[in-house]
């Protein structure tokens, strides 16, 4: 009996689902091997689980997301978490610096109808999940890989290695260097490709924090290439803002 793969939508823009129809050619052959049990993105035909393979998009923003995932979480064998969504709450993360309430209030015309929680989390938050796929949207190659892996039952080979490495093997010039350009490439986990810096702009940490995050040894290349603390903070709050936090509040202790 071939193995079930299922994939569940959160708080998100679906752009990590895209990805995966994206890979085209990959998941033709991916799907003689498996059944697609449950995919909305895809198919509105749905199979029960349990499934041996979740794969889920977004973060856990409503009381109806905390649920929901647990009961994602109890119907798989595996659970993978895809996106800067799932892995690090998100841009929606964003709102964990400020007040939803007042965000409800500027915003809507009837706040009273919108029923969120004062935080945007990722699902690691909540259950356990047995692998994290960064980036946003992740990386098709990247994607494929951890599909595979799991069903194959062996680790993914995912580096936790930051984007710095992945200019030098595509021998791409540093922007910092060369231009003085703000880059978060050396505290960022690859996986995009260096696709920014090889078109002569910096990194914007779409990939969230590497394995060995240095913010101290990089916020003075940042100042010295023109940003100053206010804009520092607002490099590192954008997509992966919850995951580089713990980061900055360590340089204040």
């Amino acid at each position: 009996m071939a193995p079930t793969l299922a994939v569940f939508k959160l708080a998100s823009c679906d752009g990590c689902q895209l990805t995966l129809l994206d890979c085209e050619d990959e998941l033709l052959a991916l799907a003689g091997g498996v059944e697609i049990a449950h995919f909305l993105e895809a198919s509105s035909a749905v199979a029960p689980g349990p499934y041996d393979l979740s794969l889920v998009e977004g973060s856990v923003t409503t009381a109806g997301d905390v649920e929901r995932i647990r009961a994602i979480r109890a119907a798989s064998r595996h659970l993978v978490t895809i996106g800067a969504c799932a892995t690090a709450g998100g841009i929606q993360a964003l709102r964990n610096f400020a007040d939803v309430d007042e965000y409800r209030r500027v915003v809507y015309a009837h706040p009273e109808y919108v029923d969120t929680l004062a935080t945007s989390t990722p699902v690691s938050a909540h259950v356990d999940v047995d692998f994290e796929l960064r980036g946003c949207p992740v990386d098709k190659r990247q994607l494929i890989e951890v599909i595979t892996a799991f069903l194959a039952g062996r680790k993914p080979d995912i580096p936790d290695h930051s984007v710095c490495f992945e200019c030098k093997r595509r021998g791409t010039v540093c922007v910092t260097v060369a231009h003085g350009t703000p880059c978060l490439g050396p505290v960022t986990h690859a996986g995009c490709g260096a696709l920014c810096p090889a078109y002569h702009r910096g990194c914007f940490g779409c990939f969230g924090p590497s394995g060995s995050v240095n913010l101290p040894a990089l916020i003075p290349l940042l100042r010295r290439d023109g940003l100053d603390e206010d804009d520092v903070e607002r490099f590192l709050h954008t997509f992966n803002a919850a995951a580089f936090e713990k980061f900055e509040k360590e340089l204040e202790t």
